[in-house]
Parts: C-alpha cells; structure tokens; sequence
C-alpha cells in the first residue's frame, strides 16, 4: 500500500487511461460513487474524466492526500486494484 505522496502518484502514473471507480466520503453516512478514466496526474492532484452517462460535469480532481487520508477509494476496472491506505 502506498505510504506517501510520492508513492500514490507513482502508482497513479501507471494506471493513466485506465477506467477507475472513486469512491468518496461525503459526510457521516453518504458516499458519493463515481466513474470515470484517469486522465493526468500532477504534482500534487490528479484528474478523472467522468462517464457523462453517469454525471452532470465533465471532470473532477482530487489531491494525493485524499488517498493517503483515506478520504477517498480507488479501485481500477482493469484488474481490480485498489489504491487506499
């Protein structure tokens, strides 16, 4: 499991087009699951290209440490990985 920020985008740099599911928390007991294709990473945040069936906008961004807080899940469609702490 990634253990720093460094390491979440290293892993995220090899998932890169790659459909994904994030799964995020939104308060106490709502969670908010979205689809969508890892677009690009950057130095402290990375993009998601939505499905426009499923959503209303078209991209959504999160910072690396959403991932090391456990704010946020990540499980790639492609072999079922999961990026959390």
């Amino acid at each position: 499991m990634p253990t720093s920020l460094a390491n979440i985008k290293n892993t995220l740099d090899e998932h890169i087009g790659e459909n994904l599911t994030v799964v995020a928390q939104a308060g106490r007991k709502k969670v908010i699951r979205r689809k969508g294709k890892l677009a690009e990473t950057f130095h402290s945040v990375f993009v998601v290209d939505l499905d426009q069936d499923e959503n209303s906008f078209e991209r959504v961004s999160y910072s690396y440490a959403d991932l090391l807080t456990k704010s946020i899940d990540i499980t790639f469609e492609s072999d079922e990985d999961t990026i959390e702490e």
